[in-house]
């Protein structure tokens, strides 16, 4: 099965994510800046310190996450994985591009800010204001004055025959000035109560507002809205109120004057003092969330850009370490695609050749160890023939003393055929498949069992497991753990002469997200040089005299079906250090 590489779609969340961000921030920007204005330019008053916590959360929020962005570039570009220095020159350029088309709208808003600043104090709003005040109160006061001198000049019951509609007396005044007219008595207990009443109902009044003769000196609203009350007390237990119109609006539009007057005084106190504040919690607030996300999605843009490239690096460099089977799984359709698809044709057509030269490769070994085969057995055959024509001739000639040389001669022929039958099933386990175990073995107990017997026969020879884990289970069986051990070991001995130290040792390693355990034999002995060290795999291809050169070969053939991997480092007259990777108990 191929191996697949795969790469996301974004940083840390996809694009998609990062848009709607993006328009959800956009949103809440236009809602939250409306309020803001609001109780800026409305109420006069800057927002309070919890409300401008709040409104920073946002850019503080996107500020971790582009911190988090910028450590996970810098990170790979310093762990030298393909595609981090790409990455952020790609996103070095793209800052310098948002930089140069910020740079020119912040100054230009921030210029025509505070030459708003400098212009607001040559609006007369100030004066006009106070102005309207006073023409407000002297309007007040001359009506007032004016109706203070009617009431004083009229007689009361003709002013209400007329109000009625009974002309008995003209004045020189407007009937509409007069709103309402009320007459009231002291009842029992020294109450009032209203005994004539005529205008808008809304100004009937239960009770005299005031004690004393002469307009009330407070107005109550709503009820006395946009009217002034004149108070008569010149009959005894009796009063009457006469109601003057002051214009309709007239309260609203004092109101008015006094309410922009206190709101501009806000503003004129926010634009005056805290000029930079403002335009820091504008941009703070409004602007940096906006930059700031764009820049996280810069980040996640370029991710989609250099990952490819990326793969494609690390792809390239598993080919050249002999990975042929790994594969990138794309998604986009553009170049970048085409050219991971292309990358993806090229492997598999490798891929191909490397197995037919494989396949061409066997067939040549096969058939060179053929020939060896059969060379390795016709040299004990010719001994085998020879001693028996010996024996027969000693036999025909002479067979009386046949004793003299049957033994030695029936010995060398049972050397000889022990020695085929060795050669034999060396071969048979070299060339059948051998299907990996399932059961788990104990790495250290085995080994020190394996041992045990050249501890014994090989006393000169000294072995160190003092390095070896104690509760580590490898996915091979004892058997075919012997045979890895024990061809070792032989081969370490034979390299000393029988003199010298073997230390084993073993470790824990991560390769293709499977655990192994490492173990690594060393010996001091004589090493192997250059030109051996190509041919150590090799079937039949020995150093010893008396060696069949199919011991090395068994041990990786066993190893390689277990999933494991061998291989060692030596150098001549430094001694030999072979390392096998052996997968462990799960």
């Amino acid at each position: 099965m191929p191996s697949v590489k795969t790469y996301p779609r974004s940083g840390f969340m996809s694009v998609n994510v990062l848009l709607l961000v993006y328009l959800l921030l956009c949103a809440l920007t236009v809602f939250f800046s409306r309020n803001l204005f609001y109780e800026i330019l409305i109420g006069g008053k800057t927002p309070p310190l919890l409300e401008l916590a709040v409104y920073f959360t946002i850019p503080a929020v996107l500020l971790v996450l582009l911190g988090i962005s910028i450590v996970n570039v810098i990170r790979d570009m310093f762990a030298k994985k393909p595609g981090g220095k790409f990455q952020l020159r790609l996103i070095s350029n793209f800052i310098i591009i948002v930089a140069l088309t910020a740079m020119p709208v912040i100054l230009i808003t921030i210029q025509s800010f505070y030459e708003v600043v400098r212009y607001w104090p040559n609006v007369k709003v100030r004066e006009a204001l106070a102005d309207a005040n006073e023409f407000a109160v002297d309007a007040y006061s001359l009506r007032t004055e004016k109706y203070d001198k009617f009431v004083n000049s009229i007689s009361f019951d003709a002013l209400t025959a007329w109000y009625q509609g009974n002309d008995t007396q003209r004045y020189a005044f407007d009937k509409n000035d007069i709103a309402a007219i009320q007459d009231f008595v002291r009842g029992k207990n020294d109450g009032w109560r209203s005994v004539f009443f005529t205008g808008p109902k809304e100004l009937e009044l239960t009770n005299p507002p005031a004690s004393l003769q002469g307009f009330a000196a407070q107005r109550i609203m709503p009820r006395d809205t946009d009217v002034a009350r004149y108070v008569d007390l010149r009959k005894k237990d009796s009063a009457r109120v006469i109601s003057f119109n002051l214009g309709n609006g007239f309260d609203a539009g004092s109101e008015l004057i006094r309410a922009e007057s206190f709101r501009f005084e806000g503003l004129n106190q926010i634009f005056s003092h805290n000029a930079d504040p403002l335009i820091f919690s504008f941009y703070g607030i409004f602007f940096l969330p906006i930059l700031l996300m764009i820049l996280i999605i810069a980040f996640s843009f370029t991710q989609i850009v250099t990952q490819p490239i990326a793969d494609l690096g690390e792809a390239t460099m598993q080919v050249a370490k002999g990975d042929f089977k790994i594969q990138i799984l794309t998604h986009p359709k553009d170049e970048l695609g085409l050219l991971v698809n292309n990358f993806n044709v090229m492997v598999q057509n490798l891929e191909k050749t490397r197995n037919e030269l494989i396949r061409s490769e066997k067939q040549s070994i096969w058939q060179s160890m053929a020939q060896q085969l059969a060379h390795e057995i016709k040299n004990p055959l010719t001994p085998i023939k020879l001693t028996a024509e010996r024996v027969l001739r000693r036999y025909r000639n002479n067979p009386e003393k046949t004793n003299e040389i049957l033994e030695d001669s029936m010995m060398a022929i049972i050397q000889e055929v022990e020695s085929l039958a060795t050669l034999l099933d060396e071969f048979k386990t070299l060339s059948r498949p051998i299907e990996p175990s399932l059961s788990t073995t104990n790495i250290r107990d085995a080994t020190e069992e394996i041992i045990m017997p050249y501890k014994t026969s090989w006393v000169n020879v000294k072995f160190d497991t003092s390095g070896m884990y104690s509760s580590v289970e490898v996915k091979m069986d004892r058997k075919h753990l012997s045979q890895v051990i024990g061809n070792l070991i032989i081969n370490a001995i034979d390299s000393m002469d029988g003199n010298g130290n073997i230390e084993i040792r073993t470790g824990l390693v991560n390769k293709r997200n499977c655990k192994y355990c490492r173990l690594s034999l060393q010996d001091n002995g004589k090493g192997i040089d250059e030109d051996a060290a190509a041919k150590v795999f090799t079937p039949y291809f020995t150093t010893k005299e008396s060696g069949t050169g199919l011991g090395l070969p068994i041990v990786e053939r066993i190893v390689n079906d277990h999933g494991g991997g061998i291989w060692f480092n030596s150098a001549a007259g430094a001694g030999t250090t072979f390392f096998v990777d052996i997968p462990v108990k799960d």
